[in-house]
């Protein structure tokens, strides 16, 4: 049997193991030691999914060690572990990685953004290390005030002046 292979280099958190919970919602156990609930009643709902909608079906669920698979369609643990990851009031690598696109940040960018190293910054867009609350709250600070400078901004726009900034 051939070894199974990282999905990604640049994803850290690797699936152990999967199981289904009841219908549409699967208990997964990952190598951070993390054990997350993910409910994909939501991403189920496409005709691609008619046959795994069925409790006996999806109740098969299984991992290959790459991905969360059912007889003949599967998901990328990378997207299962970011809707787990926010179902769960946290902050995943994808929504990290949203804000940096939707502000045309670099690595570089962003860690200037944020005051902190570039490493750091690839580890979070990259699930590396969890994403602190003061640093997504930080991220949306910064969203808001958009400093053109380094100079950190002494308050927040009015919404009046946010709107007018952002028109």
């Amino acid at each position: 049997m051939a070894e199974v292979q990282p999905t990604s280099e640049f994803f850290h958190p690797k699936l152990q193991s999967v199981s289904a919970l009841e219908p549409y919602r699967l208990s997964t156990v990952w190598s951070t030691g993390e054990v997350l609930e993910v409910d994909l009643a939501q991403i189920m709902r496409g005709a691609a999914f008619a046959e795994i909608r069925k409790p006996e079906v999806f109740s098969t669920v299984h991992t290959d060690g790459l991905s969360i698979e059912w007889f003949d369609t599967e998901l990328g643990p990378d997207n299962v572990y970011a809707w787990a990851k926010e179902q769960s009031d946290k902050v995943s690598h994808k929504m990290f990685g949203a804000w940096m696109h939707r502000n045309k940040l670099s690595l570089s960018g962003a860690a200037d953004a944020l005051g902190i190293s570039r490493r750091m910054v690839s580890y979070y867009r990259t699930a590396h290390k969890a994403i602190p609350r003061s640093i997504w709250l930080a991220c949306l600070g910064w969203e808001v005030t958009r400093p053109e400078t380094q100079v950190l901004p002494r308050r927040l726009p009015t919404a009046k002046e946010y709107a007018n900034a952002h028109a």
